[in-house]
């Protein structure tokens, strides 16, 4: 199973969409897929139709109670994906995991005894609390979601220097494996510009896959759908099936 953590530490960039969006679009190109949401706020578990206030067990059993891995994994309704939903619960977790043995591989253990997935995407919150740096130890790849906007690189220094002390002690394999850029608008220069910017700066590493700001891609979330079931011929739909076959041609196999 590879473990895919999207990360930035700047909020509003699209890590939850593209959480979302990314894992429904693999699940319907048969791909199993788990989505993991390390964000308190639970917007990925709800934006896959999942009403965190009505489970018994969630990621927060898991990192603090010992719950076992499957115990905690919830189907979704979506083709191919389960989910290890959150709630306001796991921001407690922050707090109690502060003085907890080997705090920071708590997620690495958990997602270990679930074997039988392609793909794990974590969806992690806008900061460089211990949930994070628990994503970023369980992480076989890294991905930066970067807005097409104003002060789209801030944070990213920051995290990319976390990724080095982290590589350093804790997950010896640990890199930004992928930038996708999100939120572009056509009509601007601006969006033009922070693109190259940020091709400049990752090369390689950017996504060929531009996320274009879209209404239907904004309004989906509150239906609790992913955009490719809620409107699959919106701009932002095709957007995230182009970008979903980006990443099984580079890190899946592509025989499905």
């Amino acid at each position: 199973m590879i473990t895919l953590a999207i990360t930035n530490q700047k909020g509003g960039v699209g890590k939850t969409t593209s959480c979302i969006n990314l894992a429904a679009e693999l699940g319907s190109m048969g791909y199993s897929v788990l989505v993991v949401d390390v964000d308190p706020q639970g917007n990925c578990t709800s934006g896959l139709g999942i009403d965190a206030t009505s489970l018994d067990v969630t990621l927060y059993d898991l990192l603090l109670d010992g719950a076992q891995s499957d115990e905690v994994v919830t189907r979704t309704q979506w083709e191919g994906v389960s989910i290890l939903p959150a709630n306001i619960d796991l921001a407690g977790a922050e707090v109690e995991l502060a003085g907890a043995i080997s705090r920071e591989t708590r997620l690495h253990r958990g997602l270990s005894r679930l074997p039988n997935y392609d793909i794990a995407i974590i969806d992690c919150p806008p900061s460089l609390g211990i949930l994070t740096i628990n994503a970023l130890v369980a992480a076989d790849k890294l991905l930066i979601p970067i807005q097409c906007e104003y002060y789209a690189l801030e944070g990213v220094g920051q995290l990319t220097r976390t990724v080095t002390l982290l590589k350093n002690y804790l997950n010896p394999g640990l890199q930004v494996n992928g930038v996708l850029l999100t939120m572009y608008d056509s009509r601007t220069r601006l969006s033009s510009e922070v693109a190259d910017e940020v091709r400049n700066q990752f090369k390689s590493q950017v996504f060929n896959t531009i996320i274009p700001r879209n209404i239907r891609l904004a309004e989906a979330p509150s239906f609790a759908m992913p955009i490719g079931y809620y409107d699959p011929q919106s701009t932002g739909a095709r957007a995230y099936r182009e970008f979903a076959r980006e990443v099984a041609e580079k890190w899946l196999s592509t025989e499905h």
